[in-house]
């Protein structure tokens, strides 16, 4: 993936280093112009070079003379889903994020993109997954491989994709390979931070750590979950049914073999010949407003699960987001060989 900042050009810079750096961008030529404390200052492309130089700018004049002073762009943590989706579909490809100093912070393209969704994302990353030993004697579950890449990074990239771009990772057991392994994200253009466990805290207990979130609503998923989940559509059925908290759910078949009857008082109403019922199961993926978080007590063991059960009895809006597409919860040594046998035929 391209560093953003290959998009980014000093305001001082002669036209000559903008046709150079526009060159080398190919089909994502565009640059966005910065002074020198990173603000926006416009943006240029081939096209504006072309109409400087037919009235007379020659390439060895600033750029400033020659700059679109008003480009559309994104503001990080004040911008509406819909906005976003207005951009892309009438072909807004490249627009820079800014920051509330309006310094550049990121360059969204959605040629690579399927979406900018204003969420900070954490993926829960500090088990001892004791059930994949000894797989695990030496490297954490999250950094073992499915294919050509680690659980997590299928993760981190499949969120990625959907223009999440602030993180926190929950760490513990072997924590130090994922941050060695990780960073601090700039190579994927991620903030990637990270929440050490001195002591176990359940699904959701370390989220009580952090203080400083870029946006109102918070994702968290398990590390060791592979899935195909459209996290647009997740995130705009939460807006749509205006919820504080929602969970993805797998739906899970139970053939019965036999015909089953429904009965009242000894008396049989009806009777169902070897019936399927549907159930859903909590399949590790959340989305909430960051003011949910408030539920959760400080330095202390809790799960997800505990906090639904808490919003459910203040009266919060808790729902399900049943999934159609993969998911699978890498947790067993089955389950792991199942992974690596679905990686390559699975749509991502």
């Amino acid at each position: 993936m391209r560093n953003f900042k290959e998009h980014l050009l000093p305001h001082s810079s002669i036209i000559k280093e903008a046709l150079s750096k526009l060159n080398l961008l190919g089909k994502d030529a565009i640059l966005f112009i910065i002074d020198e404390e990173n603000k926006l200052k416009g943006s240029l492309t081939d096209g504006d070079v072309r109409r400087g130089l037919l009235k007379g700018v020659t390439i060895n004049d600033t750029v400033t003379k020659i700059i679109q002073e008003n480009p559309k762009y994104i503001k990080k943590g004040e911008y509406d889903i819909n906005k976003i989706i207005e951009y892309r579909e009438n072909n807004y490809r490249i627009l820079p994020v800014i920051d509330r100093n309006n310094e550049v912070v990121n360059v969204i393209n959605f040629r690579l993109l399927r979406s900018y969704l204003p969420v900070d994302a954490i993926i829960m990353a500090g088990g001892r997954g004791s059930r994949l030993m000894p797989l695990t004697d030496n490297t954490p579950k999250p950094l073992l491989k499915v294919g050509e890449k680690p659980i997590m990074e299928h993760n981190v990239d499949r969120l990625a994709l959907y223009g999440i771009d602030d993180y926190w990772f929950s760490v513990k057991y072997l924590g130090e390979q994922i941050e060695e392994f990780f960073g601090n994200g700039e190579e994927k253009n991620l903030d990637i931070n990270y929440i050490w466990e001195d002591k176990p805290m359940g699904t959701i207990g370390a989220v009580s750590k952090i203080q400083d979130f870029k946006h109102d609503y918070i994702l968290l998923t398990n590390s060791d979950i592979l899935t195909n989940l459209d996290y647009e559509h997740f995130y705009l059925d939460f807006i749509k049914k205006d919820a504080d908290f929602s969970v993805v759910s797998i739906p899970y078949q139970v053939n019965i073999p036999y015909a089953v009857l429904e009965n009242e008082d000894g008396v049989i109403k009806s009777f169902k010949e070897k019936p399927t019922y549907t159930y859903y199961s909590n399949g590790g993926i959340y989305l909430m407003k960051k003011e949910v978080l408030d539920f959760i007590p400080k330095e202390e063991f809790f799960n997800a699960t505990d906090l639904m059960e808490r919003l459910i009895e203040e009266k919060r809006k808790v729902i399900s987001y049943p999934l159609a597409g993969y998911w699978l919860d890498v947790g067993k040594h089955e389950d792991f060989k199942q992974a690596q046998e679905d990686i390559n035929k699975i749509k991502f």
